[in-house]
C-alpha cells in the first residue's frame, strides 16, 4: 500500500486555554459556559477574523488557530489578551475569563481541516508555560518578528518541553508595548523624595534652572532620520530604486541599537520637497539626517548620500557611487549595506560623533550613553590599561541604568580581551559569561547580544547552542559588518573554516576601513582556512604589544606553514618570553 505524501505547510499556530477552567465549571457550570461563549463571540472571533486567522478547533476551554503570517498571529494574541484584561476590570473575580496563549511558527501537516505535528505541539506547550493573561512566543516565531510589532518581546529562557527533543527558546510578549526604563525616582528609597525636592528647589532658586532643564536625558541615544532619496530626472524604475533604497537603509539602520531611527511613514511626507534639513530635524526631533539622490546619466546611475549634523548643518560624511544602469535593483542592497555599516556598526560615524560630544562635556554631567560611548572607544585601543578603563566606564553606565543591554554587550568585549591577555583569566572568563547572558536576556532583539552570548557559549565548549545564537545574530542583522566579523572568527569551530574566510572577504568589501580590533577575527578565519599569508597581513595591522596569546601562536604557526622558519623560530622565542608556559597543545585544547 502506497501512503500518499502529507500536505505540509509552514504556519503560525496560536494555542489558547482558559485559566482555572475546571474550578470555574465546578463552581458554576452553566455560567462559565455562557461567559466563555460570550468572550469567544465578542473577543476571539473578531480578532481572529481581523488578523486573517483560521479557527482549527475549539477544545472546551481552549482554541487552536492557524495563521499564514506570524505577525498576524502575535498581533491577534496581543489583541485578545488586552481586550480580555479590559473586559475583566469591571467584573468580580469569579466571573472573569482569563487566558494563556502560546504562539509558534513551525511545519505542520494538514489533514481533513485539522493540523498536526511539532509545530502544533510546541504552541500547546508554550501556552501551558505562559502567565495568566500572558503570551509566550517561540524562538522560531521571534526570529521572523523583528521590527514588525508594536510590542516588545523579552527573552524567557530555553525550556525542555514534553515530546520535543530539542530545547525551545521562549519570549514573553510585553503587552504594554514598553520596555522598562530605569529612572532616578524608581531607584530612590521613599525617604529620598522629600530631600530631593528640597535640593531641586534650591537648584532652581540658585540659578540652576537652565542647566537642570537642558541637561541630556539619562539614557539619551542619538537619533537619525533617513529622508526619501530624490529621483532626479529618472524613469519609473529609477524612482522605484530610490524608494527601495530609502526603505532598505531605514530597515538596516533599525538593526543597530546604538541609535533610534525614525520610521519611514514619518519621513515619507518630505518626498520630492525642497527642504531645510535643520527644520526637518527639528520637526522630527532627531540629531542627524541622511539624505541622498539618484540620477540616471545615459547608461549609468549616479547615487549620492550624505549625513548631516542637524545642530550645525555640517556634512559629517558624503559618498557617491557610479554604477551601470542595466540592472538598477541589483545595486540596491549593496549600497544600503555600505551606508548602514558606515553610519552604524559600533564604530560608525554617528557613534564617533557622539564620542566627540561626550568628551566636550563636564565630567559631572555625563549620561549613561556618554559613559557607554567613551567605554567603547577605549575597548578599540586593545591594551590592558584601556580595557580596564573601558570596564570602569561601562560599569558606571550600568550602575545608572542596569537594563541598558548595549553596555553589557560591550563589557563582554572588554572582559574577553583582558582574558586573552592572560589578566586574571578565571575571574575575567566568568565575567565574560555573566555579562553576555545578561545582555541577551535584557534585549533579545539585539543581534550583537546574541553574538556575544554565542561566543561565550563557544568558549565554554557548548558548540551546539553557540551556533544557534550566532546563527540568530546573523538572521537578525545579515548585513552587519560586526556580526559577520564575529561569525567569521568562530566559523572554523563549527567545521566551516572556508565559510569563515569567505565572510571576511565579504565584510572587507562592506567596510574597507574596518577597525583594528576586527583583525583578530579576520586573522583567525584566514589562519583556520589555511590562508596563512592573509592571516599574517591581518596580524601586521596590530603591534605585537596588542597580541593575545592566540595571536602569538597564529603568527608563529603561519610563518612555519609558509616555510619561513627563521621568522617562525624568532616568533616562538618572543612568544615564550612573554608567555613562558604557553604550548600549542594547550591552545588547541
Amino acid at each position: 500500500m502506497i501512503v500518499p505524501p502529507l500536505n505540509r505547510k509552514l504556519l503560525a499556530i496560536l494555542a489558547a486555554d482558559m485559566v482555572g477552567y475546571s474550578r470555574a465549571m465546578e463552581a458554576d457550570e452553566a455560567g462559565t459556559i455562557e461567559r466563555l461563549k460570550s468572550v469567544r463571540a465578542e473577543l476571539f472571533d473578531p480578532a481572529i477574523s481581523q488578523h486573517h486567522g483560521r479557527l482549527i478547533k475549539l477544545m472546551g476551554d481552549g482554541a487552536l488557530v492557524a495563521f499564514d503570517s506570524v505577525v498576524d498571529a502575535v498581533a491577534c494574541a496581543a489583541e485578545i489578551q488586552s481586550a480580555a484584561a479590559a473586559r475583566n476590570e469591571g467584573l468580580p473575580e469569579p466571573e472573569r475569563i482569563v487566558f494563556r496563549i502560546g504562539v509558534n511558527l513551525g511545519d505542520v501537516a494538514l489533514v481533513d481541516g485539522d493540523v498536526y505535528g511539532d509545530g502544533v505541539n510546541v504552541a500547546a506547550r508554550l501556552q501551558q508555560l505562559a502567565d495568566a493573561g500572558g503570551v509566550i512566543v517561540s524562538g522560531t516565531a521571534f526570529d521572523h518578528l523583528q521590527g514588525k510589532l508594536d510590542w516588545s518581546l523579552d527573552f524567557a529562557g530555553e525550556q525542555q518541553v514534553k515530546n520535543i527533543n530539542r530545547p525551545v527558546r521562549m519570549y514573553r510578549l510585553r503587552l504594554d508595548g514598553k520596555r522598562p526604563r530605569w529612572t532616578l525616582r524608581k531607584a530612590m528609597p521613599s525617604w529620598v523624595g522629600t530631600a530631593a525636592a528640597i535640593v531641586l528647589f534650591a537648584l532652581l532658586g540658585g540659578g540652576g534652572t537652565w542647566w537642570f532643564f537642558h541637561s541630556a536625558a539619562l539614557g539619551a541615544k542619538p537619533s537619525v532620520a533617513v529622508l526619501p532619496f530624490n529621483n532626479f530626472g529618472g524613469d519609473d524604475a529609477t524612482g522605484r530604486l530610490a524608494d527601495g533604497l530609502t526603505e532598505d537603509i531605514i530597515t538596516d539602520l533599525a538593526q543597530f541599537p546604538e541609535f533610534d531611527v525614525v520610521a519611514r511613514n514619518s519621513t515619507q511626507a518630505y518626498k520630492g520637497k525642497s527642504l531645510d534639513v535643520r527644520q526637518v530635524a527639528s520637526a522630527l526631533d532627531v540629531g542627524y539626517v541622511l539624505e541622498g539622490s539618484i540620477q540616471r546619466q545615459g547608461g549609468r546611475l549616479r547615487i549620492t548620500a550624505q549625513l548631516i549634523d542637524a545642530k550645525t548643518g555640517n556634512h559629517l560624511w558624503s559618498e557617491r557611487w557610479d554604477r551601470p544602469a542595466e540592472d538598477v535593483f541589483a545595486i540596491q542592497p549593496e549600497i544600503a549595506e555600505q551606508v548602514t555599516n558606515r553610519l552604524g556598526n559600533g564604530v560608525g560615524l554617528i557613534q564617533g560623533a557622539g564620542r566627540a560630544a561626550a568628551k566636550r562635556k563636564r565630567p559631572d554631567n555625563l549620561t549613561v550613553y556618554d559613559y557607554y560611548l567613551l567605554g567603547t572607544e577605549r575597548i578599540e585601543k586593545i591594551t590592558v590599561a584601556d580595557e580596564q578603563e573601558a570596564i570602569r566606564l561601562l560599569n558606571l553606565a550600568v550602575e545608572l541604568d542596569p537594563e541598558f543591554a548595549r553596555a553589557w554587550v560591550e563589557l563582554y568585549h572588554a572582559h574577553n580581551i583582558l582574558a586573552g591577555f592572560g589578566i586574571n583569566p578565571e575571574s575575567e572568563v566568568k565575567a565574560v559569561a555573566d555579562v553576555a547572558e545578561r545582555a541577551v536576556r535584557l534585549d533579545p532583539s539585539d543581534a550583537e547580544a546574541h553574538a556575544v552570548f554565542g561566543m561565550s557559549l563557544k568558549d565554554k565548549g557548548d558548540n551546539a547552542r553557540a551556533k544557534v545564537e550566532l546563527d540568530t545574530a546573523l538572521r537578525l542583522a545579515p548585513g552587519s559588518a560586526e556580526i559577520l566579523t564575529f561569525y567569521s572568527g568562530f566559523a572554523s569551530g563549527f567545521d566551516e573554516p572556508d565559510r569563515g574566510a569567505q565572510l571576511v572577504d565579504q565584510v572587507i568589501r562592506l567596510d574597507p576601513n574596518y577597525p583594528m580590533w576586527a583583525t583578530g577575527f579576520y586573522s583567525t578565519a584566514y589562519f583556520m582556512a589555511g590562508r596563512y599569508e592573509e592571516a599574517l597581513k591581518m596580524l601586521e595591522r596590530k603591534t605585537t604589544d596588542n597580541y593575545s596569546k592566540w595571536e602569538w601562536m597564529m603568527r608563529s604557526s603561519s610563518f612555519a606553514a609558509l616555510d619561513r622558519l627563521d621568522e617562525a623560530n624568532a616568533s616562538v622565542r618572543e612568544t615564550l618570553k612573554r608567555y613562558p608556559d604557553l604550548t600549542v597543545e594547550g591552545m588547541i585544547n
